[in-house]
């Protein structure tokens, strides 16, 4: 078994780049810190050992919420040209929010990446993710009540729009990442607010120490994730014979159908996942959540086992994240709401978002 502070040769970085060789380009996710650097580093390394690869280009997103980031970024724009690597430097610019900051930079930071991989030509965004970022992320996930899916955490890679996220250093712990850069005498940023209390994840990352002294550690966690995965895979495919099977789908307007008694006959997990999915397809609101997806589910239960009989005209119609759920004449149909209309010329308060 490898230590956890072993330096990764070439040959172990071509079989966690290996997959993306046939890409046309990359676009490297950069900021400079540790984990970034890294993955600079060794994808570098690695194309350079093809002879014909990918185009590799590091993409710096500064967020201008440090007085050092633009420094940073000169720094990993200096060091992807001495690895014969295109940088580009891309800044957040305008009001920063006061609430949700962490999710808000997340979401500008995909979306400048997802922009520059147009650009180039690429499907793919490649970012520096950790198995310590793994187990902070299935934590942080447990702490807002997140259900089979989202404990899976973070996969190798997924879907987003019309890119794929790449997460190839996603089974590597973030001490063999720094000593393979001290070994190569490579420098790298530190960011304070990795340490910040002010926010969630650093004081999660804080725990995990005192929790590691009772079995709950790193690889403990990760090891979950991987097998909540496919548990999560197996469920979806489970979802998908019932969607063939028992779902009618009309285009003019867009409305899923489904017997009501085939319905209540799937196990309760299948149930939710349906009225999830016929949610997000037909409503405008949505994602839908999943405690209210749920408090939704038990309601419609409890409808269906009222009357096994169903009578003419509608039991049931709730509403949610945009789409109306109605139980009417033994048949559950899913269909868009109607959509508000603005007042004063300005939109109506939802409330919070499904």
């Amino acid at each position: 078994m490898l230590r956890k502070n072993t330096v990764i040769a070439s040959a172990e970085a071509s079989a966690l780049f290996g997959q993306l060789a046939a890409a046309p380009a990359l676009v490297l996710a950069v900021s400079g810190g540790p984990d970034s650097t890294a993955l600079l580093w060794l994808a570098a390394r690695w194309r350079g050992a093809l002879k014909k690869g990918p185009r590799l280009i590091a993409v710096t997103v500064d967020h201008g919420l440090r007085d050092e980031s633009a420094g940073e970024a000169r720094d990993v724009k200096r060091f992807a040209s001495q690895l014969d690597v295109a940088h580009r430097t891309l800044r957040w610019q305008g009001p920063k929010p006061k609430t949700g900051l962490p999710a808000a930079a997340r979401e500008a930071r995909y979306g400048f990446l997802a922009r520059a991989a147009r650009s180039e030509g690429a499907m793919h965004i490649v970012t520096a993710h950790t198995s310590d970022d793994q187990a902070e992320t299935i934590l942080m996930r447990l702490a807002r009540g997140s259900g089979i899916a989202g404990l899976a955490a973070m996969a190798r890679q997924s879907q987003r729009d019309d890119l794929i996220l790449c997460r190839p250093l996603l089974g590597v712990p973030k001490s063999r990442l720094i000593a393979t850069l001290e070994s190569a005498g490579i420098g790298f940023a530190s960011d304070p607010t990795n340490h910040d209390p002010a926010f969630l994840r650093p004081r999660l990352r804080a725990l995990l120490p005192a929790l590691g002294g009772e079995g709950i550690d790193g690889p403990t966690l990760v090891r979950l994730s991987g097998r909540l995965a496919r548990a999560n895979a197996a469920l979806d495919t489970v979802l998908d014979h019932a969607l063939r099977a028992l779902v009618a789908v009309e285009q003019q307007p867009l409305r899923w159908t489904i017997d009501a008694v085939a319905f209540a006959s799937l196990p309760a997990e299948i149930r939710l996942r349906l009225l999830v999915r016929a949610i997000n397809a037909n409503g405008h609101e949505g994602p839908a959540e999943l405690g209210k997806a749920e408090a939704l589910a038990d309601a419609l239960d409890r409808a269906l086992l009222a009357d096994a009989k169903p009578r003419s005209g509608s039991r049931f119609k709730r509403s949610l994240a945009g789409a109306v759920v109605a139980l009417e004449r033994g048949y559950l149909s899913i269909s868009a709401a109607p959509r508000r209309r603005a007042v004063q010329g300005k939109r109506q308060d939802r409330g919070p978002r499904a």
